[in-house]
């Protein structure tokens, strides 16, 4: 376990430069309302959740998995994504998995396919994609039980999110405002990152029905914040703070904490730049020990899934410009991480995404008790 300060005083401390370099942080292969905290001044206070850590000896609840990328819960009941089939898969109690149903028209190349999902407190489930005509996000009725889930039909929340084989973002997460948030990438296109009427580099806020909330920082758009390249994890913390974790490029990787209308500099500057016009991230890392991708919050501290840097990261919600480095190289990429109806950590490998060195039982879906 490694210990790292990135912030030594304060989150308004400055640690590193911009930079607009062009390679990205994972090499390309061959042909809800809340109101966040202040950035420099998150509250705190006697009675907000503890920061917890890893304990015990993690265990191995599902393997065999292909190219999972996210976790969701119906009750007790685990759905994962199968990103390059577009198959949502019911885990069942021994460890077995079945197919509730396929997400129709995916198209999977490169990073892109059937990505994140989100459950609401009507046990519907929301589904991003990328289909023949770009991202989308699409939410469906289960029916059956335990054992026994189905996928039903299909409704189109939101399409047109420009795709690409990199840069598609692809998290989604309902927030404690009861609002639907996605995270997009700038599939390529940087400027558009800057674009307010471009869906690409942004995070969305949208209601459950895909419609505009009337409160979103940019009035009949549903932008919450832009200047993002490619953000792929967001959770809040008890207070309504709002996390995201964001790629770079061969400079810095990000954790931001999401202000409503918040330009996050891209492509304009990476990482902590000192420019009155963006928000800087509150703790950055080189590419080459991170490349963040799912992250959850559990009690005080929030998790942060790696895939290049292999390792999961806890970072203590009062001070987020710290963080400290569990299972260095144990099990590989990680992609997803999400706490269990039971309190546990939950976290996905992402061996078998054509960027891995999957061994004989890759994918797997680990668990590991928090205190």
């Amino acid at each position: 376990m490694k210990l790292r300060r990135l912030l030594p005083l304060t989150l308004a401390t400055v640690i590193g430069a911009a930079s607009t370099a062009c390679s990205p942080s994972e090499p390309v292969p061959p042909a809800e309302e809340s109101t966040p905290a202040s950035p420099s001044s998150p509250a705190t206070s006697a009675a907000d959740p503890v920061a917890v850590l890893p304990t015990g000896e993690p265990q191995v609840i599902a393997m065999n998995l292909d190219v999972p990328w996210s976790v969701a819960f119906v009750g007790e009941t685990a759905l994962i994504s199968s990103r390059n089939d577009g198959d949502v898969l019911e885990l069942l109690p021994d460890g077995a998995t079945r197919v509730i149903g396929t997400v129709d028209g995916v198209v999977h190349e490169g990073e892109d396919g059937l990505l994140g999902l989100a459950v609401d407190d009507q046990d519907r489930l929301y589904a991003y994609s990328t289909g023949e005509d770009g991202n989308r996000i699409e939410r469906y009725g289960l029916t059956g039980e335990p054992g026994s889930l189905a996928l039903g039909e299909a409704e189109i929340l939101l399409e047109g999110i420009p795709a690409a084989p990199f840069h598609d973002g692809g998290r989604i997460g309902i927030g404690p405002d009861g609002m639907l948030y996605a995270t997009t990438g700038d599939a390529g296109n940087r400027e558009d990152a800057q674009d307010l009427d471009s869906l690409s580099g942004k995070i969305l806020r949208m209601t459950l029905d895909g419609g505009v909330p009337e409160d979103n920082p940019f009035p009949g758009s549903l932008v919450y914040s832009y200047g993002h390249r490619n953000p792929q994890g967001i959770a809040w913390a008890a207070d309504g703070t709002m996390f995201a974790a964001e790629f770079g490029q061969d400079t810095w990787d990000e954790l931001n904490i999401i202000e409503p209308g918040g330009n996050y500099g891209w492509p304009a500057v990476e990482g902590i730049a000192e420019h009155e016009d963006y928000i800087d991230p509150v703790q950055q890392w080189s590419p080459e020990e991170a490349s963040p991708s799912g992250i959850a919050v559990v009690e005080g501290t929030l998790f942060i899934a790696n895939l290049r840097g292999a390792v999961l990261r806890a970072v203590p919600v009062a001070d987020p410009g710290t963080s400290t480095e569990h299972y260095e190289g144990e099990f590989g990429r990680l992609r997803a991480v999400t706490a269990s109806p039971a309190g546990d950590l939950w976290f996905t490998t992402s061996n078998t995404d054509g960027r891995g060195e999957p061994s004989g039982d890759d994918d797997r879906l680990i668990s590991v008790t928090v205190e």
